[in-house]
């Protein structure tokens, strides 16, 4: 039976070509665990700080919603019955002409 098993050493042989088998892999691996961190710190920082900030905002957004929607309800309506004022107005005026030219008909 050998030192280390074949498993063994393939495991070995990886580690060693983490490394030192390139320029600046490992540094490179290390300064991106690094960096992760330091963005999962800053993140749980954040939310603890902007927590009540981000409610009151989603709270402000929520009650203007409505308002949103009853302001655009309130137009619709507002647009609906200037339409029907001015097609009464208009029907109103084509009565008009119609018995002012049946009256002009009727006395010639």
């Amino acid at each position: 039976m050998s030192f280390l098993s074949p498993l063994q050493w393939i495991v070995i042989l990886a580690v060693v070509l983490l490394l030192f088998g390139g320029r600046g892999k490992v540094s490179a691996i290390m300064g991106d665990f690094g960096k992760g961190l330091r963005n999962f710190k800053t993140g749980l920082k954040g939310d603890e700080a902007d927590a009540t900030a981000e409610d009151d905002a989603e709270v402000e957004v929520i009650e203007a919603a409505p308002a949103a929607k009853k302001a655009t309800k309130k137009k619709a309506t507002a647009k609906k019955a200037v339409k029907k004022a001015t097609a009464k107005k208009a029907t109103a005026k084509k009565a008009t002409s119609k018995k002012a030219s049946k009256k002009s008909a009727a006395n010639k």
